[in-house]
Order: C-alpha cells, then structure tokens, then sequence
C-alpha cells in the first residue's frame, strides 16, 4: 500500500514540478528570442540606413568597410543589395525569398524559439529606403551561440532546481506516508497474530493522524472485550467440567453399590446406566482437556522423535488385539518434537481402531517434520473431512461408535497450540490420512 501510495504522489509531484519548470523554460527562450531579435533588428536597421544614404550618394565604399568590421566583431554575414538585387556589400546570405519579402516592404517580426539544440543561426531582414521608396535590402544572419548558451544555463538550473524539489519532495512523501501508514501497519500486524491464536498481542505504542490512533484505540479496546469473553466461556467450561465431575464420580460409586439389590430384570438397564456414565465421564475429561488446550496450558515442552516411537508400541498391542496392522516409520528419529504431537498421534490412532475393521491396516510416518497416520477404513467425504475437526461433529453412519466428538478437535487445539497444521486428508483406494505439518 505505501509503494501504491508513494507511486502516486511521485506522479503528482512530477507534473506539479513539470507544470512549473516547463513553462519557465519556455518563458525565457521566449525571452531570450526576442532579445536576441530586437538587438539584431537594431543592427540591420542602423545597416538599412547606411545602404539607403550610399545607394543616394552613389558611393558604397563606406558601407562595406562598416560591413566588415561588423562581421569581424560579430561573426555574423551580412549582405546588402539594391531593389534590383546587384550586391552592393558583404556576402554570404544568400536568401532570395527573404530578400524578396523584405523588398515588398515587411520586416522580420519573429525568430524561431531558441533552444540549447538550435538553431545554431537566425536570419533578419530589413528594407532600406524612405518613406514607401525601397531602395535596397539588408540580409543579416546572426550566430545564437551566446543567446543559447544562456537560454542551455537557465534550463541546467531550472533541470537542476527541478530535481532537487522531486527529491526533497519524495523525501518528505515517504515519511508523511509511513508516518500515515505505520498505524495501519500495525493493526495489521496485531490482526495476524490475534488470527494466528496469540490473543493476547495488543498494538503498541500509537503514532500517526488522530483518526488512525482513535482506531487503535478501539482496537485494543474490541480486542480486550473478545479476550476477556473467550476467557469467561473457556473459565465456564472448564469449571463446569471440573465440578461436574465429583457428583458423577459418587453417582457412579452409588449405582455400583446398587448393584447386589438389583434384580435380574433390571440388571440390562443398570449396565446401560453405567455405561451412560462412563460415556459421560469421558465427554467431561475431554472438555477438560480441550478447555486447558485453548487457554494454551495443554502439553508443552519438547522431545526426541524416539519417545514417539516408544508411545507408538502400546498401540501396537492393541491393535492386534483388534486384528489391525500397525506399521510405523520414524525417519527422523532424533529430531526434537513438540511434547503436543504424541498426544495427537493418540487421538489419530484412537479414531483408527475405532473405525477401521478388523484386517486393516494404518501406517504412521514422521518424515521433513510431518507426521502422518493413514488408515485403509472407510474414510470420509470431504464434506466430512472438513466438518470432522469441529467440536462434537460425528459421522451420520457411525453415531453408534463410542466417543465424544471431540478428539480432532482437541488434536487441531493442539497442533495450533505448537505451531502446527492438522489437515484430513483421503487415502487411496479408501480412508483416511491426518497429516500434522509445520512441527
């Protein structure tokens, strides 16, 4: 945004200084040109008067001595002729349209422009004579090179003056727009990391236009409202959870001791009862847990990959417990992980054995710093795959399955909590992948 903005306001200095040193420029070549025109005109008419008094008096003798010492001291060729055009003086003219117009009576009343590129001479011509009698003609081609050495210096210094504004100009550009952007800059950087999980990062100290630091101010002000509310509802939920679970725990032990007056009619409702219990015992654990993960006082810490590979064989037991092969491939054994990922692979291989049958097989591999369970079970659409790492999402075919809904969530928790990104992959043929990237 700021090179946008400073690509702007280059472009409306440039035609600001444009439409100030342009016109200048071209005023004094105007200048220059007309005083260039006038000195010389005075000349060819002080010649025009000379030629009209010899062309009289019969005797041209003086008019060319003052012919020569003009051209020696000026440089310039002049050449005068009579109105029938014998060449009474000087020479090296030549112009016989200029000299015909100046025999009908005009006079030069305009020069071309001068430039520091051209032109390198300029022509004036001048009648001689009285009253309307024309008696001659004075042909004068000056050299410019003084006029456009001057009108070179002018323009050098107006190119130069021009220059040394634009600069000062996108100096001073460049720090109004930072100083106008830097509290944008800083909402935005706070905005990324409050996204990224940090909710605590507020923005600093506040600099720029009052309307800017009024925003900041609300910022922080929005933000500390949206912090305190996620802490009240994850407070509540743990707390609940907390709480909730010492009434079930003497529940549990009630119904328990219940169970030698039971009679056989009722013992199938008491083993239901107590598996409601169980299966709510472990809702409350898993709020617990992911309460704690949210509030970022999950698993921290880190370790070599090999504690992961030591987790990783009791879920070998179990699993051929369940008739499942587990096949594991630590590539980088000695990397240092985060104490987040085994917990992660738990949950991963925990949906693994609850939802690929018998015979099947899941493979885990840690590989470039990702970590991978694949399994050949029935998968999920991707509609599922992207509605599976919400809170108490459960398939609509496997609603039967034990479990809270709440395992991937807990994992996506964790895996932001340790910097990392969970993503739910399809398998070929069938099933699923969990792929933990960024560790």
């Amino acid at each position: 945004m700021q090179r946008r903005l400073l690509l702007v306001t280059t472009l409306l200095i440039v035609c600001l200084v444009a439409a100030l040193a342009v016109p200048l420029a071209l005023a004094y070549s105007s200048h220059r040109t007309g005083r260039l025109l006038l000195a010389r005109r005075a000349d060819a008419t002080r010649f025009a008067e000379l030629t009209d008094r010899a062309i009289r008096e019969g005797d041209s003798a003086a008019l060319a001595a003052e012919v020569s010492r003009y051209s020696g001291l000026y440089g310039a060729a002049v050449e005068i002729r009579d109105r029938d055009g014998r060449l009474l003086a000087g020479g090296g003219v030549d112009d016989t349209a200029a000299a015909g117009r100046a025999l009908s009576g005009r006079i030069t009343e305009g020069l071309p422009l001068l430039t520091p590129l051209g032109p390198s001479t300029v022509l004036i011509a001048e009648p001689a004579g009285r009253d309307a009698q024309v008696s001659g003609v004075v042909l004068l081609r000056a050299p410019t090179t003084a006029a456009r050495r001057a009108v070179g210096t002018v323009w050098a210094v107006l190119a130069a003056g021009s220059l040394a504004a634009l600069g000062c100009s996108l100096v001073a550009a460049r720090r109004l727009s930072g100083w106008i952007l830097r509290p944008v800059g800083e909402l935005d950087r706070t905005t990324r990391a409050i996204a990224e999980g940090r909710l605590e990062a507020r923005i600093g100290l506040m600099r720029g236009p009052v309307e800017l630091r009024r925003l900041e101010e609300q910022f922080n002000t929005m933000a500390d409202a949206i912090s305190a509310a996620l802490e009240r509802q994850r407070a509540f939920v743990a707390d609940a959870s907390h709480e909730l679970r010492t009434p079930l725990t003497v529940l549990s032990l009630r119904l328990e001791n219940l169970e030698p007056h039971l009679t056989p009619a009722g013992q199938a409702e008491y083993e239901e009862t107590l598996a409601e219990l169980d299966r709510l015992a472990a809702l409350l654990e898993d709020l617990l847990t992911l309460a704690r993960v949210e509030a970022d006082a999950g698993l921290t810490g880190a370790g070599p990959s090999g504690a992961l590979r030591e987790r990783l064989t009791g879920w070998k037991e179990l699993y051929a417990a369940k008739g499942l092969s587990l096949t594991v491939d630590l590539s980088d054994d000695d990397s240092p992980l985060p104490a987040a990922v085994a917990r992660i692979a738990d949950i991963a291989l925990d949906n693994a054995a609850k939802f690929v049958p018998s015979g099947g097989q899941v493979t885990v591999t840690l590989a470039e710093h990702v970590l991978t369970v694949a399994d050949n079970g029935p998968g999920l659409d991707a509609a599922g795959r992207e509605a599976a790492l919400g809170r108490f999402w459960r398939a609509p075919d496997q609603s039967n399955v034990p479990g809270s809904g709440l395992g991937l969530a807990i994992a996506a928790e964790l895996a932001r909590t340790c910097g990392a990104t969970l993503t739910l992959l399809p398998n070929t043929p069938h099933g699923l992948i969990v792929e933990l990237h960024g560790i």
